[in-house]
């Protein structure tokens, strides 16, 4: 209906100088000039776009005019509450603990650039999903799996130390006291399962595929060259090895007594790969969750990376203080696990 001018009083005591809107008090606009339902709208937008666009695209979606700059204040006011809430609040597991399926977690980090150089954010996912139709080692990359029923994901700037108490914390909250009954699946960075196995012990470790696919492939330029059909050939060969017949089958394979060349460089390259195996062994067992219909692969905590982090704190020549990244974070977590609703619907009551 366009711009709507409001003439309000505005007083000052003359005595110890208190001012006081009383219109902004009962229209609930004392905070920043803005109504509860405007600071939403100013929030979702400085959490989906550069602070600038944000402003241009309230105006024109909306016809409401709110600085880049006020947009700035509100989101990171706004976001430290919520990476509070994220955190303390008992009704952000409920949807995870009601929901159908097995119990997968997934760690990873991407770096965002801050005032003091590249940071590394780190994301917690927390997933339940029913499991899928049998597969054979063969369909690995091809089957389709069901989708998550719920997800809750958690990130910060932080280290590993902080992290693992975290992850101990949020699984007592999902109900799955030391990670009894959960998949964790993440890449083979020894911190992560340093901490798996200190915080959620009972949990099932896997390694991800396709970082063991990398490693392989990695091996095979070494053997036969960079980008030669033999050097393909090789890796897929290992692979199968490993999804049909297990780790041990693959490390036999690997036997330096099995490998047909005195070349150092070779040679070292097989042995690092297969140091990497046997450091990672109880996380490569996935003809079982083939079979089990449950997944093998972190991508979900990858595609989150690029979507809660990558989207939003990655704009062109963006630099964060790290506490602002923390709680940008926070609320492009709201997004991605479907809690903004209930955030601001906790907020009004």
């Amino acid at each position: 209906m366009g711009d709507v001018s409001v003439k309000r009083r505005y007083y000052v005591c003359r005595h110890c100088r208190a001012k006081q809107t009383p219109w902004d008090v009962w229209a609930g606009t004392t905070r920043g000039h803005l109504s509860p339902q405007a600071t939403r709208l100013a929030v979702l937008a400085g959490s989906s776009w550069s602070f600038d666009i944000a402003s241009a695209r309230l105006l024109e979606m909306s016809g409401i005019r709110i600085s880049h700059e006020t947009i700035r204040q509100v989101t990171h006011a706004v976001g430290a509450k919520a990476q509070a809430w994220l955190h303390e609040s008992e009704s952000v597991a409920e949807p995870l603990r009601n929901a159908e399926g097995h119990v997968e977690f997934y760690t990873d980090g991407t770096s965002v650039n801050t005032r003091g150089g590249w940071r590394e954010m780190r994301l917690s996912v927390w997933a339940k999903r029913p499991a899928g139709k049998p597969a054979k080692p063969s369909e690995w990359a091809t089957r389709s799996l069901p989708k998550p029923t719920a997800r809750w994901v958690s990130g910060g700037i932080s280290t590993s130390d902080v992290l693992g108490p975290q992850w101990a914390a949020m699984a007592r909250q999902a109900g799955v006291t030391e990670g009894s009954g959960v998949s964790v699946l993440a890449d083979g960075a020894k911190w992560i399962w340093k901490q798996v196995a200190e915080h959620l012990p009972r949990s099932e470790c896997v390694v991800d595929v396709f970082h063991v696919s990398e490693h392989l492939h990695a091996c095979g330029r070494v053997l036969y060259g960079n980008q030669t059909p033999q050097a393909r050939q090789w890796a897929e060969a290992r692979l199968t090895t490993l999804l049909a017949e297990g780790p041990l089958m693959l490390l036999h394979e690997l036997d330096p007594d099995r490998l047909d060349t005195t070349n150092e460089t070779k040679q070292c390259a097989v042995a690092n790969l297969a140091s990497y195996l046997k450091s990672n062994l109880d996380g490569l067992w996935y003809r079982d969750r083939l079979q089990r219909g449950v997944p093998i692969g972190s991508g979900m905590v990858e595609g989150a990376c690029k979507t809660v982090v990558g989207r939003r704190l990655k704009c062109n020549s963006a630099r964060w203080t790290v506490p602002n990244a923390d709680r940008m974070t926070a609320l492009c977590c709201l997004h991605y696990s479907g809690h903004w609703d209930a955030y601001w619907a906790q907020q009004v009551a």
